[in-house]
């Protein structure tokens, strides 16, 4: 069964950092390319990060440039997500998902085939 399990996450200062695992199992991390997602209450799902299956290419949205790097680890079935210099608006439900399809960049566009169960994060002074 293919499932995806967030870690990591928690209440922080601002300013702080945290670091979120995505941790995969029922299928080879290698031939997929994983999405970071947040959700705050009252707001839509935003697409964060993404790397791609070999790594070679990934993403940030803006507002999080410079302070978030995504990295994965294959041999561990994990991806990472380092979130430095951490804002109270970046407080949500963090989200991985994974998609199968090998694209030579990744995107936080197209739609993805499995997904995690989230993990709060928390941003206050």
């Amino acid at each position: 069964q293919v499932q995806l399990v967030e870690s990591g996450g928690g209440a922080v200062q601002p300013g702080g950092s945290l670091r979120l695992s995505c941790t995969v199992s029922g299928f080879t991390l290698d031939y997929y390319a994983i999405g970071w997602f947040r959700q705050a209450p009252g707001k839509e799902r935003e697409g964060v990060s993404c790397i791609s299956s070999s790594g070679g290419s990934t993403y940030y949205v803006d507002s999080v440039k410079g302070r978030f790097t995504i990295t994965r680890d294959n041999a561990k079935n994990t991806v990472y997500l380092q979130m430095n210099s951490l804002k109270p608006e970046d407080t949500a439900v963090y989200y991985c998902a994974a998609e199968k399809r090998r694209y030579t960049r990744c995107s936080v566009n197209r739609e993805y085939d499995y997904w995690g169960q989230g993990t709060q994060v928390t941003v206050s002074s």
